[in-house]
């Protein structure tokens, strides 16, 4: 069988005084090699994007973090802090793309900012400072330039009884994850249900609902050495059997 094809939405970065569309090599990595997947990268070309033909030509679309946040207006939050860095390109891209996708039934995983951005486009609300908020911890990671302390294991992530991840994980019911994020959860989209949390209650990973296929978020960053956490290859196996079975729907 073929192996399916897996679109990642790019970022605009700048390189000197030049934008380019880029996306983290980690995520790319991850489709290829935990995914079995061919990684093909989606420019961040707004309401120019072809959407039709991208939704043709994916079997699933994973949606991956970035140093930028989603411009608070998405979800009627206040104006941000001076020198956010923001991507408005890129929140045209896949906001809007995120609807299409659930209602074709394309295989659906967002990691850190797309996992913030699945909730935005389905509705929810984000915190901009979780750390400043009563009652959560501060998630940022450490203040560090070793990648391997930087993406260690830093908190329990409690699954909930019904977790998809749960089952995947053999019936753990708490798991460990990494935390790199400042952003977060404030109110969960209406057709998102929680799947697990962290000890403070942040909400860092959900499933759509209602949707026709494979459709998840995680707010850590499974993609990281994916081929050591059996967390993280568990996710990436049920995103990839669902890329796998559009594949092989859309060759018969």
């Amino acid at each position: 069988m073929q192996q399916p094809i897996i679109g990642i939405p790019c970022d605009i970065k700048m390189v000197g005084p030049l934008p380019f569309h880029a996306v983290g090599e980690k995520y790319i990595a991850a489709a290829a090699g935990a995914v079995k997947g061919v990684p093909v990268l989606i420019p961040a070309l707004g309401a120019d994007i072809p959407v039709r033909d991208i939704l043709d030509m994916v079997d699933g679309v994973l949606l991956p973090g970035s140093l930028s946040n989603i411009e608070p207006h998405r979800y009627g939050g206040a104006a941000s802090r001076q020198g956010t860095l923001h991507d408005p390109a890129r929140d045209a891209t896949t906001l809007p793309l995120i609807d299409l996708l659930l209602q074709e039934g394309i295989p659906l995983l967002g990691i850190c900012r797309g996992f913030q951005e699945i909730n935005v486009a389905l509705g929810g609300e984000l915190f901009q400072h979780v750390q400043e908020e009563e009652g959560f911890k501060d998630h940022r990671e450490p203040d560090t330039q070793n990648l391997d302390e930087m993406y260690g294991l830093a908190h329990a992530l409690h699954l909930q009884p019904d977790s998809l991840l749960k089952g995947w994980m053999g019936g753990k019911e708490v798991v460990e994850v990494n935390s790199l994020h400042q952003q977060g959860i404030k109110r969960l989209a209406d057709r998102l249900a929680a799947e697990g949390v962290a000890d403070d209650g942040l909400i860092e990973a959900y499933r759509v609902k209602d949707a026709k296929g494979f459709a998840y978020g995680a707010q850590w960053h499974p993609e990281w050495k994916y081929w050591e956490n059996p967390v993280s290859m568990a996710i990436f196996n049920a995103f990839g059997d669902a890329c796998r079975k559009r594949r092989a729907d859309r060759n018969r």
